[in-house]
């Protein structure tokens, strides 16, 4: 939590989606960082430890998707909630740790919304 805040790192390798769920979560109070890939995220990840939740997506450029990025975040940072985006549900779901918030796209703002709140606040596994 950075000054009462929490933080948010948007993980999307697509710029126009990756603002949308930037402004999506700063509409709501939350300090929400950007990263294009999963190399960026691990950058900040490393460089910051306010970090509360990854929001990511599947499919990315680079050598690491999202479901990669998901599970080294669990393993490096246990503490740090995810919530997983994508538009193929059969690949990521099947392919999700307990615990990891999953929505299809494209989302409902207030589902998304609601859920990284309950993942926040812990009410949520």
């Amino acid at each position: 939590m950075n000054n009462g805040k929490h933080v948010v790192l948007v993980v999307e390798d697509s710029a126009i989606i990756r603002m949308g769920s930037v402004d999506m979560l700063r509409s709501v109070g939350y300090l929400a960082l950007e990263a294009g890939n999963a190399d960026e995220a691990l950058g900040i990840l490393q460089s910051r430890d306010d970090v509360d939740l990854v929001f990511t997506d599947v499919e990315m450029k680079g050598p690491m998707d999202g479901l990669m990025l998901c599970n080294h975040v669990h393993q490096h940072w246990p503490l740090v909630r995810l919530v997983v985006i994508s538009g193929n549900k059969i690949r990521a779901k099947n392919n999700l740790s307990d615990g990891i918030l999953f929505f299809d796209k494209p989302y409902v703002e207030q589902a998304v919304l609601d859920g990284v709140a309950r993942l926040l606040s812990g009410s949520l596994f």
